[in-house]
């Protein structure tokens, strides 16, 4: 697997936005998960800057994006395709951006229920900061390294 700077009208993106994120609705209970509905405008359009996990085939597996300003990086989404779940994808990106952060702090956002997510960032050290209810009944809970 290797890690490569990438756009947002990167071929395949979109659908695997899609499928991730379909994944973590079910896992949630709730499908109102903003990046679910995305248009491919709406994901241009956002000031993101973006990371691809490849195969050594070259399959895009898994995604990172963010914003950042001197003081802190915004992990503002991560998604692995599907089928590439559980082989370290999620994992080695966001050590990629943590990296990339430097001295700076990372924050990050997932659905309170969504263990796999949870998991990942409390085995890197993130810290719980509180949670929060966006749109009724939509949980979302708060982290930083």
């Amino acid at each position: 697997m290797y890690i490569s700077e990438i756009s947002a009208d990167r071929p395949g993106l979109l659908d695997l936005q899609r499928a991730a994120y379909r994944i973590e609705a079910e896992i949630i209970g709730d499908d109102r998960i903003p990046p679910l509905h995305e248009t491919p405008e709406e994901l241009r359009a956002r000031p993101l800057t973006w990371l691809g996990a490849f195969d050594d085939d070259g399959t895009l597996l898994g995604a990172v994006a963010w914003q950042e300003t001197a003081e802190e990086v915004d992990l503002d989404r991560l998604m692995v395709a599907p089928g590439a779940h559980r082989r370290g994808v999620g994992r080695a990106l966001v050590k990629e951006v943590m990296t990339r952060a430097g001295e700076r702090g990372v924050v990050v956002s997932t659905g309170r229920d969504n263990t796999p997510a949870r998991t990942l960032y409390e085995r890197l050290g993130f810290t719980l900061t509180g949670e929060s209810e966006p749109v009724p009944g939509l949980w979302v809970v708060h982290y930083q390294s």
